[in-house]
């Protein structure tokens, strides 16, 4: 994932060609503008040059600053999925067609946000490649290379695929023959989107294998945070290890940055797996990255929509899966996740029971397409009006304890409960005689016992012979998930809980 010019060499070789007025490369045929907000334009030119920008029946203008920087805001426009032109006017013209109007969502993380969706179709998928899949010219794909920073940039890089007139476009519409290179999770988020509220969706990729949480957080998060320590001896320039970037703020600033002045909808993140021995301090991680991109961009709390990690391995396997405590692997990390929807206008999409039991160690689950469709019902009741849509599966609220027995009380419930499995690509199927597994119980000497799990209306009772006075919970706190089996009828898996904190 080399770049051939770093970001400040751009803008340098921008500004110095003064003569022409010059747009930054988010501006480009084909690209998605945010509705309802006020549309910032920006780009180089000579010192005080005048600038016109026209689009869509306004017509602004401004001058270039003393470095030839200049900055142009249209007034908030509403959805227009009818292409447009855009003309930027200095001592020269650039016109820019097909320009839509509508909701732009970053798509950031690491691998299986990055991954795409040629590498996940495969025979269990029921929906096979098909050409159709990708023919949503009005879902389009930015795709954002910048390398790793320590100063904020502004400057972008962006891929062009193998050059041809039509893949080499930095806005890609999404059609057959570019739809493969789109973010596989946010294609589908997308797709959907689209398909259901006919707006134009832009996506912005800026994604990176392997990396962690701390190098995607600005200093501005990490400081707001009393919980995470100052980070100090930072370098001032970056320098590679050969590895994967794991410097404090070094994503932000070279792939989060020179994005902000882009108005956005929201963003959707998946990443995790690189901080997988973490718990609460991911919580606290999580608190910073958003409240950090948050005040970076300035669109007050914007949603933010994360994949809680899947299962791995099977449960029947070795190392994992065999205590009734659990605790192991990923299981407090997801733990984190779930607490992070006490962060105003989160959203957890559950993938527990997408792991790919063919493939048992791979942490890279092949089935992105209900990933993406999950955190699409969370946009689509919380972001667009659908209000009777049941978008989450079950999340755990309380206990009560009623004698030799818990009772345990959930959100997002839907029409009710139900026992289900899933496979691979294939839809949900609901098993009515069904008996509920990974549930664990506890009693204050905090020895955990498998336990006995029924569905009692819109709750469950757990008990256990070897438990007669229990005080906690446990349910699918493991890094296995392929027998996880609680869903709500409308097909969306429980997310795993504990309701102690031991």
């Amino acid at each position: 994932m080399k770049n051939l010019f770093p970001a400040t060499m751009l803008l340098s070789a921008a500004l110095s060609a003064s003569a022409d007025v010059k747009l930054n490369e988010l501006f480009a045929d084909h690209m998605v503008l945010q509705r309802d907000l006020p549309v910032a334009v920006f780009g180089a030119a000579e010192p005080n040059e005048k600038v016109t920008v026209a689009f869509a029946g306004q017509e602004k203008s401004g001058a270039a600053d003393k470095d030839g920087r200049w900055m142009i805001k249209l007034d908030a426009m509403k959805a227009a999925a009818l292409p447009a032109v855009m003309t930027v006017t200095g001592k020269n013209k650039l016109t820019l067609n097909d320009v839509v109007v509508g909701d732009v969502w970053i798509c950031s993380g690491q691998s299986n946000m990055d991954f795409t969706p040629g590498a996940y179709h495969n025979a269990l998928d029921p929906l096979p490649y098909d050409e159709k899949d990708f023919d949503f010219p009005l879902l389009r794909q930015f795709h954002l290379v910048n390398e790793p920073s320590m100063r904020p940039e502004t400057g972008i890089v962006v891929n062009r695929g193998n050059g041809t007139s039509e893949e080499a476009a930095s806005w890609l519409p999404c059609k057959p023959t570019t739809g493969n290179r789109f973010t596989a999770v946010g294609l589908y988020f997308g797709r959907k989107l689209q398909q259901e509220t006919g707006v134009p969706i832009g996506l912005i990729k800026t994604a990176w294998n392997g990396t962690r949480i701390e190098p995607w957080i600005s200093p501005a998060g990490l400081a707001s945070v009393s919980e995470l320590p100052p980070v100090t001896g930072l370098p001032t320039e970056y320098k590679s290890d050969g590895g994967y970037p794991s410097t404090w703020h070094c994503l932000f600033n070279g792939k989060i940055h020179p994005l902000t002045r882009y108005g956005i909808k929201g963003a959707i993140w998946y990443q995790g797996e690189s901080n997988g021995d973490e718990g609460e301090t991911y919580y606290q991680k999580l608190r910073a990255l958003i409240g950090g991109w948050r005040t970076a961009w300035g669109q007050g709390d914007f949603p933010f929509y994360i994949v809680q990690l899947a299962g791995r391995f099977r449960a029947s396997d070795a190392p994992t899966g065999q205590d009734p405590a659990g605790g192991d692997g990923w299981a407090k990390i997801r733990m984190a996740q779930f607490k992070a929807l006490g962060i105003p206008h989160t959203g957890l999409a559950v993938a527990m029971d997408l792991a790919d039991v063919r493939e048992p160690g791979d942490i890279h689950p092949k089935n992105k397409r209900d990933v993406g469709e999950r955190l699409a019902l969370w946009a689509l009741a919380r972001d667009y009006g659908k209000k009777d849509l049941v978008y989450s599966g079950p999340l755990y609220k309380e206990m009560k304890i009623e004698g030799d027995k818990i009772r345990i009380i959930f959100d997002s419930t839907g029409s009710g409960l139900t026992v289900a499995t899933k496979k691979g690509f294939a839809p949900v199927v609901k098993e009515p005689n069904g008996r509920l597994k990974r549930f664990a119980i506890a009693g204050e000497d905090k020895k955990w016992a498998w336990a006995d799990a029924v569905i009692d209306g819109k709750t469950v009772v757990v008990s256990s012979p070897a438990v007669p006075k229990p005080v906690a919970v446990r349910y699918a706190y493991t890094m296995s998930g392929d027998d996880c089996n609680l869903y709500n009828n409308e097909s969306l898996p429980a997310s795993p809980f504990r309701t102690d904190d031991w």
